[in-house]
């Protein structure tokens, strides 16, 4: 335990002496250098620097060794946005420092989806000069729904993912750990961790891009449900009206509808996001307001629904498509939703500006293995010492 606690601290806090350690966790002086004793042993902790300050020799600084594990995080796009590259990877130490980064456009209707990952992790791990035993996690992102009994991914288009088994020969395979989490969950994460949601009890995220998705934070934890397929939004049935045959929200704010929906009002854009941001642009159009009026009112019946089951403090507006539109988009969405809700549920756009499922694919395969290797201190031997 006194381990563990001290190793989380030099996660969090960074190089610390023994004297700040006990400080922090009030250990005896013995106790404190035998546990910076034996997480230098471990390997998991390394001496930095000596600092001076009175008489005596200078006290040695401890961190966290980097060195000591790397994870590689996954983001598999929709392959409907052909425009952009559908895989993004990078390699991070145990300190979270990204070593090399990586995007590829695949066709995985035509190569093995194992083949693919297994040979893009070899190739990042040799760029970076890791030594493959030391990659301790790979955490993968996918538009889809991992179910958490089976390992096996629901709801997903992409070629190849949806076969049975595929989790457990990526890890048989690469003979480390891997994790599958949904895009948008892992879009939550990051936004938690370095958006517009750090300092809230609980938030809610739509992902609007080329298709809708949706992610569910109570307090630090996110809602994934029974069959990992909580917060797939998209799936939801929607009346039609005359100007919209929908049967499914996807069907309202997806890609496809986003653009012939823009096409009514004189945008050209090709992608969703190059129609809205369009829209919001100096030189827009004439019926771009109208445009996102009815852009609005579309997105507001897929969040009435998340008022009215959840009643989230705050709503973040994420992807692409929310990205291009901005502040004029969600300003339109709040006064679609205030039309529909008396409760004047905050919204907010992304504070996420990058690849928000790779940012947060990253840091929870980060925060797996920072947690594993704590629980493995507590264990009769502990880990060997991993360098490059």
């Amino acid at each position: 335990m006194n381990e563990t606690a001290a190793l989380a601290l030099l996660f969090e806090r960074g190089p610390l002496t023994r004297s700040d350690l006990r400080d922090l966790t009030g250990l005896s002086k013995p106790t404190a250098s035998e546990v910076l004793r034996r997480l230098e042993d471990a390997g998991l902790a390394i001496v930095v620097g000596h600092a001076s300050g009175g008489p005596g020799p200078n006290a040695a600084i401890y961190a966290a060794n980097a060195a000591a594990g790397f994870v590689i995080a996954l983001s598999i796009r929709d392959v409907g946005d052909t425009d952009r590259p559908t895989v993004a990877a990078s390699i991070a130490d145990l300190a979270g420092e990204v070593r090399n980064s990586v995007e590829l456009s695949v066709d995985f209707s035509l190569v093995d989806a194992v083949d693919t990952i297994v040979d893009l992790v070899g190739d990042l791990c040799r760029k970076s000069k890791v030594a493959r035993k030391n990659l301790l996690q790979v955490q993968l992102g996918v538009p889809g729904s991992p179910d958490p009994r089976s390992g096996d991914i629901r709801y997903i288009d992409v070629p190849g993912f949806e076969r049975p088994g595929l989790i457990k020969d990526l890890r048989t395979r690469l003979r480390t750990e891997v994790t599958v989490d949904n895009d948008v969950n892992l879009a939550a994460f990051a936004e938690r961790a370095h958006g517009v949601a750090a300092d809230v009890d609980g938030f809610t995220v739509l992902w609007l891009a080329e298709g809708a998705g949706f992610a569910i934070d109570q307090g630090g934890t996110l809602m994934r449900g029974a069959h990992g397929c909580a917060g797939e939004l998209g799936y939801m049935p929607v009346p039609a009206t005359s100007d919209t045959p929908a049967r499914e929200f996807q069907d309202l704010v997806g890609g496809s509808a986003v653009i012939e929906l823009g096409q009514r009002f004189g945008l050209t854009g090709s992608t969703s996001p190059e129609v809205v941001a369009q829209a919001v642009s100096d030189d827009a159009p004439a019926g771009a307001e109208q445009f996102l009026t009815e852009l609005a009112d579309r997105i507001a019946i897929g969040l009435m629904t998340v008022v009215t089951l959840i009643d989230p403090p705050l709503i973040v507006l994420a992807g692409e498509l929310s990205q291009a539109g901005g502040e004029p988009l969600r300003d339109a969405v709040v006064e679609a939703l205030s039309r529909r809700s008396p409760l004047e549920t905050e919204i907010a756009v992304t504070g996420v500006l990058d690849d928000a499922v790779l940012r947060g694919a990253l840091s929870s395969g980060l925060a797996t293995l920072q947690d594993r290797l704590l629980t493995g201190l507590s264990t009769p031997t502990p880990p060997r010492a991993l360098t490059n």
